[in-house]
């Protein structure tokens, strides 16, 4: 029984590690509001590409105030994909032990 439990829990564990793989190749873009920065970040929160329209480079505060609103949009976007991914994948390969099925 222990055995099998162990075997389970290596099973989840791969299932999770292949689940981070495939986050990488999964992106999603975040724009401003105006569509004059987008973000392009991976379902494991790295940044990908940040294209910036002209008419921002030329005020320096608002092409860093769009810079910190659009990345905190996209970064919490792709955490919550992210754990949501990984928690299924985790949950999905726990072994039945009994008195702990409320975490299922």
């Amino acid at each position: 029984m222990f055995g099998d439990m162990m075997n389970k829990l290596k099973e989840a564990q791969a299932k999770v590690e292949e689940t981070k793989k495939r986050l990488d190749t999964v992106t999603m873009q975040e724009k401003s509001s105006d569509d004059l920065l987008k973000i392009t970040i991976t379902g494991n929160r790295e940044i990908k590409n940040i294209e910036v329209a002209e008419e921002l480079l030329e005020d320096k505060e608002q092409l860093e105030d769009y810079l910190v609103l659009t990345l905190n949009k996209a970064i919490k976007r792709a955490s919550d994909m992210n754990e949501a991914e990984l928690g299924a994948a985790a949950k999905d390969g726990m072994p039945d032990i009994p008195g702990m099925d409320m975490f299922k």
